[in-house]
């Protein structure tokens, strides 16, 4: 085994500057797009004809991108290895009719989003970003990152069962941010402030995907600032190091044996169902085209699909310490103790025990101690893209992925030196 790399805080810093500047999946992969484009990858059009050229290539849809990188000598069955993370978090988000309010307070009405922490986006200062189509067809990306929106939660003297008894949120009606004051609420309010915040024309804004996002920046937490709090980290932080990875293999000069890819999807967090989900035809539609694209045939594809792997990497949970109990007692993982192995035998992981050895095999190159994750017997267990993606396409999956605590909360926590070093493993992974 290697020397463990010696952490470099630079990847975490630039972490950050991507997790801030990402508050939607469409801004995470727009800025994972121009991150690729500097490292030489040039985007392809799906509705174009593709060569067999070699080098790095990307295609972006809606709130999901998938790169690749095909290096000299690729023949048309050369398999790909995958990295596959997501781009959504749960959160809260707008509504088709917004504009809403009642007793002099103006609120904007939204929709849960997947499985928030819901108490965790109470009483926390909210910006409102995503995407607008515009009249003649075009999309923009909009980025409210001030202080816009806040859900305000009851004060104790008028829920006095509070403290005893628990936190108890209807969805519906306790849950609807405000943002002014006024009884004059008029449908169209918050679209024409956006328009007006773009300097577009009134009434060009006919479509919207906007959800709501804590302005509070990331940053290092601790005495010796050796841990990171942030948003949006399940799973922004996978997609980062995924990023890094294929960047690194990349531009290294050595062409790795098989071909590396990045995947990142939409809608993990509402089950992956969606034209630019895991469960949707994207991953398969791309890599059938690049292995076509080269000359190969049906057969050839075949023998690819066989020999691929791919790693499904998403956030898993640390030991908690003031809920120990929760987690398997032979299984503690520990923050900056390297990334997680994620094993479930229902198969809410994909991993076995082949999948184990080529994880193993990652990290034994990059010098990277790994940990094993598995959900205490008693409590059911999430799950990822993984079992969809071994399913869907009849590719070896093995499910990994960074500790952490507070997960699905506005602002999760992880030690500050594990995304560098699932980076430097998923790194070794792409380079096979």
């Amino acid at each position: 085994m290697r020397t463990p790399p010696r952490f470099d805080r630079g990847h975490t810093d630039d972490l950050m500057t991507y997790l801030a500047a990402s508050p939607s999946p469409y801004h995470a992969v727009a800025n994972a797009a121009e991150r690729l484009e500097k490292a030489g990858f040039r985007q392809v059009s799906e509705t174009d004809a593709w060569d067999g050229t070699l080098g790095g290539k990307y295609v972006l849809r809606g709130g999901a991108i998938i790169a690749w990188y095909v290096p000299e000598g690729a023949e048309p069955h050369t398999p790909f290895r995958i990295v596959g993370a997501h781009t959504d978090s749960p959160n809260l988000r707008v509504k088709p009719r917004p504009d809403s309010g009642t007793h002099g307070w103006r609120q904007v009405a939204v929709e849960i989003y997947g499985g928030p922490l819901l108490n965790s986006w109470l009483d926390r200062d909210l910006g409102l970003a995503g995407r607008l189509s515009l009249r003649d067809g075009t999309n923009r990306l909009v980025n409210i990152d001030r202080p816009l929106l806040r859900v305000p939660q009851l004060a104790i003297h008028l829920d006095r069962s509070v403290s005893s008894e628990g936190l108890k949120l209807d969805k519906q009606r306790h849950l609807q941010p405000v943002w002014g004051l006024g009884d004059d609420v008029r449908d169209g309010d918050l679209i024409a402030f956006l328009e007006q915040e773009l300097g577009l024309p009134s009434g060009e804004v006919t479509g919207w995907d906007l959800m709501t996002h804590s302005v509070e920046p990331p940053a290092y937490l601790g005495r010796d600032k050796e841990l990171l709090a942030g948003p949006r980290m399940d799973n922004l932080l996978s997609v980062h190091a995924a990023m890094a990875a294929l960047a690194a293999v990349a531009t290294s000069g050595d062409g790795p044996s098989y071909i590396p890819v990045l995947a990142a999807f939409d809608h993990e967090e509402n089950g992956s169902q969606s034209d630019t989900g895991a469960d949707g035809p994207l991953l398969g539609g791309v890599l059938e085209r690049s292995v076509f694209s080269r000359g190969g045939s049906y057969e050839d594809r075949a023998r690819a699909f066989a020999a691929t792997i791919c790693l499904s990497s998403d956030t898993g949970h640390a030991v908690h310490p003031n809920y120990a109990e929760r987690h398997d007692p032979t299984h503690h993982p520990r923050a900056d103790a390297g990334p997680l192995l994620k094993v479930n035998v229902n198969n809410r992981y994909a991993t076995d025990g082949s999948g184990r050895a080529v994880f193993a095999a990652a990290c034994e190159k990059s010098g990277v101690p790994f940990q094993t994750f598995v959900s205490n017997n008693s409590m059911p267990c999430g799950t990822t893209i993984g079992p969809i993606t071994a399913a869907r396409h009849g590719i070896q999956t093995v499910d990994i992925g960074v500790a952490i605590l507070s997960m699905h909360s506005a602002r999760e926590l992880c030690g500050a030196k594990d995304p560098y070093l699932l980076a430097n493993a998923l790194a070794a992974f792409l380079e096979g």
